[in-house]
């Protein structure tokens, strides 16, 4: 009697072996057991592959301290990267050895700054965010055209981030009790922040063009977002709802290789960031103001109208109220509202006149 060849094995061919994962691969996949974001693991990638390549493309279990002290003195001497890229650095290397690989990172995780074994992790200075007047952003949201001035103004008006913005659904934002729900915002939290009064008819007519373009490309076939975590399995057909359509769409759809399916992305951020540039420089404002820029005048303005700092901190979802209290150096009050005596002494010369 002939026997059946085993599984799917062809007759007189032996099993292969498993193929060994890559190392970017194995970066990626221990990246998503531990539910980083997408920003988080490019980076982290990145900085492998730029490690491997700086050491002569060497496994890195074949590298120790002295190669990753080499390759991080480089970034400070050759590149001159800035320290917070330099701890960035670490961080992806320390994930490497101790996640991905399993094994102790070469020269631990402490710095003993005095002359103590250890890989160097510099600390960067503070820098006090920049901040626009209330006239030099009612200037800035005069010069934009929707759908950009409307995403600055949700910006301005409720401290979001750029990438939160981008990221709404039609379901986060509840136009009646005039609030917006932020999901999986840095770090994974969410909270929930004030939707201003000024954009509600905005907000409205978004959501009916919106609305519209889902119509249209239901009827054509499309119609689907991507859908977080597990979603799409657990319900295969929300991704084509109206409630989780993104506020911002994209322009264009694109098709997506795994599902063939028609996918319509939020607004890229470029388009934002280049508007709110442009807009800076045809105002005349003589400052580095980007997207950010909003959500740090937000905080800063809240903090002048008298607001108390544990509801700031809470609508911008800070951890720690230390970070709020950063925006207390930039109030416009003069130095900590200390009165130069230079101002009294030309007050008095002018009394004596």
């Amino acid at each position: 009697m002939r026997r059946r060849p085993y599984g799917n094995r062809e007759k007189g061919k032996l099993p292969q072996p498993a193929r060994r994962m890559k190392l970017l691969d194995e970066v990626r996949r221990t990246c998503r057991v531990h539910h980083f974001s997408p920003r988080t693991e490019k980076a982290y990638v990145s900085w492998v592959r730029r490690y491997v390549k700086a050491r002569g493309c060497r496994h890195p279990r074949s590298l120790g301290e002295e190669d990753l002290r080499a390759f991080l003195t480089a970034l400070a001497e050759e590149a001159r990267v800035s320290a917070a890229t330099q701890r960035q650095a670490i961080s992806a290397l320390t994930f490497l050895y101790e996640k991905v690989l399993g094994v102790p990172c070469p020269g631990g995780k402490q710095w003993t700054p005095k002359g103590g074994r250890g890989l160097p992790r510099p600390r960067s200075p503070r820098r006090l965010p920049v901040v626009l007047t209330r006239n030099e952003v009612a200037l800035v949201l005069e010069r934009l055209r929707d759908p950009a001035k409307l995403v600055a103004a949700i910006l301005y008006g409720s401290g979001m981030r750029l990438g939160e913005a981008l990221a709404l659904r039609i379901k986060d934002v509840d136009l009646e009790r005039r609030e917006i729900s932020i999901r999986a915002g840095k770090g994974g939290s969410n909270r929930i922040t004030v939707l201003p009064a000024g954009v509600v008819e905005g907000v409205r007519r978004q959501r009916e063009d919106v609305r519209a373009l889902f119509m249209k490309e239901r009827e054509e076939g499309g119609g689907w977002v991507a859908m977080p975590g597990a979603l799409n399995r657990k319900s295969p057909g929300a991704g084509r709802t109206f409630p989780w359509q993104f506020l911002f769409p994209a322009s264009r759809s694109f098709r997506d290789p795994g599902t063939g399916r028609l996918l319509r992305s939020h607004l890229h951020p470029s388009a934002v960031q280049r508007a709110m540039k442009r807009a800076v420089g045809e105002a005349g404002i003589p400052k580095g103001a980007t997207c950010h820029t909003l959500r740090h005048s937000f905080a800063t303005h809240l903090l002048e109208d008298g607001y108390d700092i544990r509801t700031v901190q809470e609508l911008l979802g800070h951890s720690s109220v230390r970070t709020t209290m950063l925006y207390t150096h930039v109030l416009n009050r003069g130095g900590r509202g200390v009165r130069s005596p230079l101002d009294r002494l030309l007050d008095e010369a002018g009394a004596r006149r």
